[in-house]
């Protein structure tokens, strides 16, 4: 239904809806979303959680992803896709935009935005994707001093601490900086760009009770595994951060190619949604009823007419 109706809108905060997710059985599944319409065909596939990728976002705005777009552009996306699909979003909060207090400004504006949960990574800026090479790292307990600032300015947005430091200073110094930055005032830890099932299993060892995040991107130093692989590895969550746009851009360059060889899309209209699946993933119709419904209840019928005076 349109989410114009306040009855088909969350009566709860999107972080407590988020923290129930978490306390489900089994891991919890979130596709990253990089627009409306994605999130849109995730949750009409069955996904209880969305993910909203900050180097999705920077793609799909043409730039690289190294800390450069703002909290505001930010809030855009979330805003579109909490609104498209009604569901609780995690999103990526890179390093903080700043220091403490531009960490607490980005932890209201993004739980105003009506995102669910947030997670601050430990780089420096210009941070970089967590699977390339020469990533600079924070100090653990300026890190720290971000997420306790989270804490605090939160209302029930789920803050998660992601670490970058085993692929520089090993897995004990990722282990010890989880533990300073639960201490600090995180709800649940990411451990970035471990690369073979055993680091996975040591970190989840080490971190007990503790709800831990995988990331499961295409092309990075992670091998690929399955959700249920990394369930069994001890993680609550798994993110698949640029899925989405990777897809759909592959899809829509070879859309301009085949224009530019073939002189039209006409040899593409078997790879394209249609114009009533379209209608059907954004509600068309059920706006269009809503619209109709509204015009019948204000305008109700018996009313007597107004006379013209001429």
């Amino acid at each position: 239904m349109p989410y114009l109706v306040a009855s088909d809108l969350a009566t709860e905060s999107a972080g407590r809806r988020f923290r129930k997710l978490l306390e489900q059985p089994g891991i919890l599944h979130l596709p990253g979303a990089h627009n409306g319409m994605s999130a849109l065909q995730a949750r009409a596939a069955g996904f209880q959680g969305l993910y909203l990728s900050g180097a999705a976002m920077t793609a799909s705005m043409g730039l690289p992803d190294l800390g450069i777009i703002t909290v505001d552009e930010v809030s855009f996306f979330i805003r579109q896709i909490v609104r498209a699909a009604q569901l609780p979003l995690l999103v990526d909060a890179d390093t903080g935009y700043g220091e403490a207090l531009n960490v607490m400004h980005a932890t209201r504006v993004f739980e105003d935005a009506g995102a669910g949960a947030l997670h601050l990574e430990d780089q420096i800026l210009p941070k970089k994707c967590g699977h390339l090479n020469d990533k600079k790292i924070a100090d653990a307990h300026d890190m720290a001093a971000k997420v306790a600032a989270a804490a605090q300015a939160r209302r029930d947005l789920v803050i998660i601490a992601r670490t970058d430091a085993a692929a520089n200073e090993g897995l004990d110094s990722a282990v010890a900086r989880a533990k300073l930055y639960m201490q600090a005032g995180a709800d649940a830890i990411f451990p970035e760009a471990l690369n073979t099932a055993e680091m996975f299993r040591a970190f989840a060892d080490r971190m007990p009770g503790v709800p831990l995040l995988a990331n499961m991107t295409e092309f990075g130093k992670t091998p690929f595994f399955t959700a249920s692989e990394f369930e069994a590895m001890g993680y609550a969550m798994v993110i698949w951060p640029v899925s989405s746009l990777r897809v759909a851009n592959k899809a829509q360059a070879d859309l301009y190619a085949a224009i530019a060889r073939d002189g039209g899309a006409h040899k593409m209209v078997d790879r394209m949604q249609t114009r009533a699946e379209l209608y059907d993933t954004i509600g068309l119709h059920d706006y269009e009823a809503l619209d109709a419904s509204i015009v019948k209840t204000i305008i109700p019928a018996g009313m007597p007419q107004q006379k013209i005076v001429r």
